[in-house]
């Protein structure tokens, strides 16, 4: 998985992650994360365009990710998931945790109505 930080507008970071997520890359997304909470008021939408496979180990990195930033009054959401992807949310209970967009502009357009 590659994963970067591609715009910082508005005070929202957007994460870009390409590839697969997995056991083997999600240390790599929790560093990154790590450093996006740091922020005082993280507000991260993850693009999920490229993304092509997440598993459980993944999925836990959000979900800690998503306690911090509710913590200090951020969020997180998610924007460009496949069919697979949104699927996998749905089935798991995440779709109701985290907010899912078509697109990057409107996740970030929703956010700052």
């Amino acid at each position: 998985m590659q994963a970067t930080v591609t715009d910082l507008r508005s005070d929202v970071a957007v994460l870009r992650l390409k590839g697969e997520l997995d056991a083997d890359t999600a240390t790599q997304l929790h560093k990154l994360l790590a450093e996006l909470l740091e922020r005082p008021v993280p507000r991260i939408v993850v693009d999920l365009a490229d993304l092509k496979f997440c598993d459980s180990v993944g999925l836990s990195a959000f979900i800690t990710a998503k306690h911090v930033i509710a913590a200090r009054g951020g969020w997180l959401s998610f924007a460009g998931a496949n069919k697979f992807l949104v699927s996998l949310l749905e089935t798991v209970g995440l779709s109701r945790y985290f907010a899912i967009f078509p697109t990057v502009d409107e996740a970030i357009a929703a956010a700052q109505r």
